[in-house]
């Protein structure tokens, strides 16, 4: 009875336009007070732990750390290096376009914020050199969906937060699964390049790869401060989304400088032309010191448990490799290649840092406060508030799920009926597929996560592998009407309309369910890294 009454309220205020956490918070309270026999007080008490999960902490500074990258011009690095990548194939802008989602989608873990980074900029370009308009909003509206698969997910923090299982694990459970999905997009993209005769890029060379990898090096970086210190054991997931969201403020404000008040000042001025003394000064320095940060990062990551291993020790090493390669870049880049010359290249090029370093200490003080930081700052709130209410309305739902063994009920019933993990799977994909196209990802998991994870567990599904397929089926969901979410942001920056767009992305939304089928019978995707690398997850029932 209270069963049908909960899941009625729920429904019932969804279609009649209710908000989600609303819906969800305003069902549970009401089944509480009047039909169950829990106490009222419990209704608090569920809040105030919620807003205390540690866990979910990482969603905020998430959010944080994709609304800089987003604004910070890192983008438009990512395209130009996915460019240089694949752009020499058939439909290579196209492919380029995917390889660039799955790259901010390692950033943001937010699939609007891709289809809105990437998009704006990707579907312009391949408008201009031939592509339609519908073929470009499909390829980013189905590409962008990588946004939540590919870790850090913000999706994967809820599933996790909802379950009890590890962050750690469900990042690395969606890194094969998210490479797939990208190979399967680009696959068909070539397939149909071929078919219409889409144009080629012309391939540029090495040298365009390694500048636009150079220059894309800084926000890459991120994804391997957050993926390697968590599995370095240097940080916790949360840890890493707050360490992400001060680096990427740093990125953008002070080093790639597109936003702030440092906005379009270059490092090097228009007289330090390249192959000057203070260009190659410089730069050698930029590089050697670019080099040992990176050291410095990767081997605390790969050391932090070796006894033998001390800071001063990789200091030293790091110190001779940056010296190495400041030499090398000054010999290099040097027209008459001879070592003699560093001391004056490098003496040309103090006036430049000086410059710089007076720049950013006259302005470090006013970044923080600065329109363009108040702007992220304030956009972020209003996605973290909407987010976080709905997971705390949600969690409270579960927890009357729980009070009432509602989840255990529905166990009983399904085994009882003859239900294997096959079929149960699919009736969970059926369900999912379902409930996306008229909910919020976030919301949708949290209502049905409680409810499938103990039959799961019951029927011998791997809990982490179960997390993988939810989030593919809520990946679907972003592209299905009529909730769909990136449909509503591609239209948005396209000016074409809702149908037009479902329309567009309905040949790459059919790969995309042959690669939920993969997912879902092929649990080795979504377990193998995990299993590898941290040990299977165990679930106390």
């Amino acid at each position: 009875m209270e069963t049908a009454i909960l899941f009625a309220l729920v429904i019932g205020l969804l279609f009649l336009g209710v908000p989600v956490g609303v819906s969800l918070g305003l069902s549970s309270i009401v089944v509480i007070a009047f039909f169950s026999d829990d106490s009222m007080s419990s209704v608090a008490q569920q809040l105030f732990t919620a807003s205390q999960n540690y866990t979910l902490l990482a969603i905020p500074f998430f959010v944080l750390a994709s609304a800089f990258m987003s604004t910070g011009g890192v983008a438009k690095r990512i395209i130009r290096f996915s460019i240089a990548t694949v752009g020499h194939f058939r439909g290579g802008l196209a492919m380029a376009s995917v390889l660039a989602c799955m790259m901010f989608a390692a950033l943001s873990g937010s699939s609007p914020a891709t289809v809105v980074a990437i998009g704006t900029i990707a579907i312009v370009g391949m408008r201009q050199v031939g592509y339609s308009k519908e073929f470009a909003a499909g390829v980013i509206a189905n590409a962008g969906t990588l946004g939540i698969l590919i870790p850090p997910s913000i999706v994967m923090v809820v599933y996790a937060a909802a379950t009890n299982v590890s962050v750690g694990r469900m990042f690395l459970a969606g890194v094969i699964p998210g490479i797939l999905a990208g190979l399967m997009l680009m696959i068909a993209i070539y397939v149909i390049a071929r078919r219409r005769d889409l144009p080629a890029e012309e391939w540029k060379g090495f040298g365009e790869l390694l500048n636009g990898g150079k220059e894309a090096g800084w926000g890459l970086f991120l994804i391997v401060i957050i993926i390697g210190g968590i599995y370095g054991g240097v940080f916790t997931p949360t840890e890493a989304a707050a360490v992400a969201a001060v680096y990427a403020f740093f990125i953008a404000l002070f080093v790639y400088r597109d936003m702030g008040p440092m906005a379009g000042r270059r490092w090097i001025g228009g007289d330090d032309t390249r192959g000057t003394p203070a260009h190659i000064g410089f730069s050698a320095t930029v590089y050697a010191l670019a080099f040992f940060f990176v050291w410095m990062v990767l081997s605390f990551f790969a050391a932090a448990d070796w006894e033998n291993v001390t800071a001063a020790g990789r200091a030293w090493v790091g110190l001779a490799l940056s010296l190495a390669v400041l030499v090398a870049y000054s010999v290099w880049r040097d027209p008459a290649s001879d070592p003699a010359n560093i001391p004056r290249f490098l003496a040309a090029g103090l006036p430049v840092w000086g410059r710089n370093l007076a720049l950013m200490g006259r302005h470090f003080v006013g970044a923080f406060f600065h329109a363009d930081t108040r702007k992220v700052m304030i956009d972020s709130s209003k996605t973290i508030i909407m987010l976080m209410f709905i997971i705390v309305n949600a969690l409270l739902f579960a927890h009357v799920l729980t009070a009432e063994r509602i989840p255990q009920a529905i166990t009983a019933l399904m085994v009882d009926a003859g239900f294997t993990w096959f079929t149960f799977l699919i009736a969970v994909n059926l369900l999912l597929l379902l409930g996306g196209q008229f909910m919020e990802p976030s919301g949708l998991l949290l209502i049905v996560a409680p409810v499938v994870f103990p039959i799961a567990m019951e029927l011998g599904v791997d809990p982490i592998h179960l997390g993988i397929i939810m989030v593919v089926n809520m990946e679907i969901g972003m592209i299905t009407p009529p909730i769909g979410l990136n449909l509503f942001v591609t239209s948005g920056i396209t000016g074409m309309s809702l149908i037009q767009v479902v329309r567009a992305a309905a040949p790459f939304v059919a790969v995309l369910l042959v690669f939920l089928v993969l997912v879902t019978y092929l649990p080795v995707l979504s377990t193998a890294l995990p299993y590898a690398l941290m040990g299977p997850e165990i679930v106390t029932r």
